[in-house]
């Protein structure tokens, strides 16, 4: 009984030519001539979808940016906020506009200093708003008939006063508004 014949076995072995055949070299080379990677049009077709995808994505993505700095900006002045309301707690006042947002980070060296400010600080940096600007800071702040304790806001996209749109300037008091 042969090896193709053992019982449990398929009838279908096909045997290779032995490698210094001429037949073993020639298969060989089909073999290689035949998986050598994807065809011209194969990788055309990839980066056609590939294109038709970003036609669709990319403009639903690039019109968040603006929105995405607008929350992230938001973020930053309630954990700004927190920080007062700390140092507040501690120290019976909110910083001064003199003394600023720094007073969250270093201990306040003009104005009223206070007694229990807290060692290494209420924030470990002051951050800048998403567009790269320092945040501004008034305390206190009389807007109308309301007086508020204290202000923070971000100038938004154009670094300016006012603007509307993703123009318009985010403060803590108007947070909620949009």
């Amino acid at each position: 009984m042969t090896d193709s014949e053992t019982p449990g076995r398929s009838n279908t072995h096909i045997r290779e030519p032995h490698p210094s055949h001429p037949l073993a070299t020639n298969l060989a080379l089909r073999v290689s001539v035949n998986s050598a990677g994807f065809t011209f049009i194969e990788i055309m077709v990839v980066v056609a979808i590939l294109a038709i995808l970003a036609a669709l994505v990319v403009p639903r993505i690039m019109g968040r940016t603006d929105d995405a700095k607008r929350t992230a900006a938001k973020v930053q002045i309630r954990n700004i906020e927190g920080a007062l309301q700390l140092y507040k707690l501690d120290n019976g006042v909110y910083p001064t506009t003199e003394q600023g947002l720094k007073a969250l980070v270093e201990k306040p060296s003009v104005g009223v200093i206070p007694k229990k400010w807290k060692l290494g600080g209420y924030l470990p940096k002051l951050p800048d708003d998403p567009w790269g600007n320092p945040y501004k800071y008034l305390s206190p702040v009389q807007r109308g008939d309301l007086k508020i304790d204290y202000e923070v806001t971000s100038l938004a996209t154009d670094g300016e006063v006012g603007g509307e749109g993703v123009n318009a300037d985010i403060a803590n008091w108007n947070l909620d508004k949009e």
